[in-house]
């Protein structure tokens, strides 16, 4: 089987690998469609993701598939199944698996981040990572099982409650999952903050009530245009100066979502009398996806969430080294590998 493996910090390679062979309790996934996602940027600058990783890898971790070989154990799937893949592993043995948080295990391992991932023709996996999905369904649909589950959670943990003001920081492909599950949460109104025009319109085409430029100015229009206090702000892109502004623009008694994946090592400002104190803020973050998987796929299936406003790229597995050397592509929304084409 062919594969994208990163040998070292921005080292990428296609290689031709050998076909696995499951054991007793795992499955071969024949994978049809993988997401990026900013973890592999990440990976791929030598950054780290939420796990320790090792080279070579194969990464990869938001994909789907045709299940094409399975072990002698395995039950709930079969040979012609379409499946998504849980790429988070859990032990279920350890003191935070026992108490019901697997998320994290303190041996917690992942396709795609600590063992071989989806930007391959094949994937073996545990059983217990795959999840059944309608045939109906398509294959890069089904991959965003993944990041969706993981804007799930956030979204359970930023205090959404029907007729809710929300504001979403960062219009890329998680800010306009996380503007559309907003909405499907209760939220009354989704307002929008992304320095890219175009991404401010796509927003708009997705349900938000008005998208607005970072600059004072635009601040300022917003200020002016929706004076109502805000309830929830959901921080998507991960960066100081975004995460500031979420503290800025916070009512007082609001939940502030730090979703963004930032850097190993980035700080933020907080000025806890102004900021936390007197306006009674809580603030929170969102660490994978826990036990959402099922609901998730639900709402893929409900077509709850407008894909064709998230995916804007599919690249062949042969073509896929050029989306990691080539920056233009991290400027996109959601980008898929399609190693069975």
């Amino acid at each position: 089987m062919k594969a994208l493996v990163l040998t070292g910090p921005r080292k990428l390679e296609i290689r031709d690998l050998p076909n696995p062979v499951p054991g007793p309790d795992e499955v071969v996934v024949d994978v049809k469609a993988c997401g990026v996602c900013g973890t592999d940027i990440h990976l791929f600058e030598g950054q780290g993701g939420a796990f320790a990783n090792e080279y070579p890898l194969i990464m990869g971790h938001e994909y789907a598939g045709i299940v094409s070989a399975a072990g002698e154990n395995v039950r709930h799937v079969s040979i012609g199944d379409h499946v998504s893949i849980d790429p988070n592993l859990y032990c279920g043995v350890c003191e935070p698996c026992r108490e019901g948080s697997v998320h994290f295990c303190e041996r917690m391992t992942g396709y795609g981040t600590t063992k071989p991932g989806g930007f391959a023709e094949k994937s073996l996996v545990n059983a217990r990572a795959v999840y059944k999905v309608p045939d109906s369904l398509p294959f890069e649909v089904a991959a965003m099982m993944e990041p969706v589950s993981c804007c799930l959670h956030g979204i359970d943990r930023s205090g959404i409650q029907p007729g809710s003001v929300v504001l979403v920081i960062g219009a890329g492909s998680i800010g306009q999952m996380m503007l559309m599950l907003a909405l499907k949460a209760g939220a009354a109104k989704v307002v929008v903050f992304e320095l890219d025009a175009a991404k401010r319109e796509k927003a708009v085409s997705s349900g938000a009530a008005a998208a607005y430029g970072t600059d004072e100015a635009s601040l300022a229009n917003y200020r002016k245009d929706h004076p109502e206090p805000v309830s929830s702000v959901i921080e998507c892109v991960g960066k100081k100066v975004t995460m500031e502004l979420a503290l800025r623009l916070a009512s007082r008694q609001a939940t502030i979502m730090l979703f963004g994946l930032a850097p190993q090592g980035e700080r933020m400002d907080i000025f806890p009398f102004d900021d936390l104190f007197k306006k009674e803020l809580t603030l929170t973050a969102s660490f994978i996806n826990p036990f959402v998987a099922s609901r998730v796929i639900r709402l893929l299936q409900a077509d709850a969430i407008n894909m064709d406003q998230v995916i804007t790229d599919r690249i062949p597995l042969s073509e896929s080294v050029k989306i990691f050397t080539d920056s233009s592509y991290r400027k996109r929304g959601k980008i898929i590998v399609t190693p069975g084409v």
